[in-house]
């Protein structure tokens, strides 16, 4: 029988697809370390790996399974450079601290790529995206983009597609132009939390499933985790629980706030070799995107919902269904093998959150939806940053990332109204 995550609806054909998940222990009983790690997604394991590969004495535990969150059941993309174009943010950052964005986020592509190749497992990389436009007003930042990105970023690899191309590749005529991008592309990101959990095993981390922390303090020069099997006592602690931060830590919940994201699966579609046949992930110009790709077995993964909330809808392909019939109409009857969905992170300002939330305690959080690379990158920079090394967390430390207003209780439905005012204009 296939595990249900308790965290997450549906059966993902990731997990389908993988077999049978490497299991870890629960903590049986209170233990001490260096370093306490709550959070087993990408952040976490990637913490654990880089610390115990230096010698670190590290615990990390998760509530649930490895991969139940979103680094399990994300939509697999690689984007290029931060959430945003870089020229988007230039006012605000000033170019020198743009290109630095950039940069670390390029770095980060390059980290999880050969982090997968050095500890010998797959990860189903496949090379190139597009970001199509739904509306043609688009046309000049669209023509800009790839010429700002190469004279302004030293990224050469983007190139404007004109409406004729764009249909070929996507293979629907729905959208008037897009960008390609030659030097990034799409993972099975179930693989990869496998494939990472089991380097940071053999790495010598401590990694425990199914151990939910209830309590974090620090005094005394000593963090306190409590969870249900037991006490973990540290020097230092790592908050990696983005999404599903809940009652746990309230700093980092008052500035992550988790929305629903929802994806479904179709069957092979052998029959509609026109559909990406290049093999390249999409994303479109929405507020509120959509992202879509073919898997390794020539599968659809189709994600976006019209407004995004926390609440799971009672039929998770109803509404895919919807939204892949106006790009390919000859998809409109397919049946879905799979339907699911998780929480993903969100910040104000689409910005990772990085702070010391307690003396010794540092959250990190709030991938807004590019968290595939930055990740699993911040996992590493944050056991890096514990020998001295002076890193790119600094510059993520550095942004203004305010809390949402509402509180816990006003937020939600203030980011609701927000979300689907942009769905709204989406459509205009």
């Amino acid at each position: 029988m296939a595990w249900q995550s308790p965290i997450s609806p549906g059966i993902s054909w990731y997990e389908s697809s993988v077999g049978e998940r490497p299991e870890y222990p629960p903590l049986d009983g209170s233990v001490t370390a260096s370093v306490a790690i709550i959070g087993g997604g990408f952040t976490g394991l990637q913490a654990a790996y880089h610390l115990a590969k230096a010698g670190v004495d590290v615990v990390l535990v998760d509530a649930n399974r490895f991969g139940d969150g979103a680094s399990g059941r994300n939509g697999g993309q690689l984007g290029t450079g931060q959430r945003w174009w870089p020229e988007d943010r230039e006012d605000e950052f000033g170019l020198e601290t743009s290109r630095a964005l950039f940069d670390m986020a390029e770095t980060a592509k390059a980290n999880l790529i050969d982090f997968a190749a050095a500890e010998n497992f797959e990860i189903d990389y496949v090379k190139g995206h597009m970001i199509v436009a739904h509306k043609a007003r688009y046309e000049k930042d669209f023509r800009a983009n790839p010429v700002i990105a190469a004279e302004r970023y030293n990224y050469p690899h983007l190139r404007f597609l004109d409406r004729d191309e764009t249909a070929a590749r996507v293979g629907s005529s729905r959208f008037h132009f897009g960008i390609h991008d030659a030097n990034t592309g799409h993972i099975h990101p179930m693989k990869y939390v496998v494939g990472l959990a089991g380097a940071a095993a053999r790495a010598g981390a401590r990694i425990h499933e199914m151990t939910a922390a209830k309590t974090i303090r620090s005094e005394g020069g000593k963090v306190t985790i409590e969870t249900k099997r037991g006490t973990i006592t540290a020097e230092k602690a790592l908050v990696a629980t983005d999404a599903y931060t809940g009652d746990f830590e309230p700093k980092t919940a008052a500035h992550v706030m988790p929305i629903g994201s929802f994806i479904g699966a179709t069957p092979p579609l052998d029959d509609f070799p026109a559909i990406l046949a290049g093999g390249e992930s999409v994303a479109d110009s929405r507020f509120v995107v959509r992202y879509w790709r073919k898997t390794k077995d020539n599968r659809l993964l189709f994600g976006g919902r019209e407004a995004y909330t926390s609440d799971t809808p009672s039929d998770i392909t109803t509404h895919i269904r919807r939204q892949v019939a106006e790009i390919y109409p000859e998809l409109k009857d397919i049946p879905f093998t799979h339907g699911w969905g998780g929480a993903v992170g969100i910040t104000m300002p689409r910005s990772p959150f990085v702070r010391e939330v307690m003396p010794h305690v540092t959250a990190i959080g709030g991938y807004s939806g590019h968290g595939v690379m930055l990740a699993n990158y911040c996992g590493r920079l944050y056991a890096e940053m514990l020998s001295g090394k002076a890193n790119d967390l600094e510059l993520f430390r550095s942004l203004n990332v305010p809390p949402f207003p509402g509180g816990t209780k006003f937020r939600a439905p203030l980011l609701f109204l927000a979300l689907t005012w942009f769905a709204l204009i989406d459509k205009l």
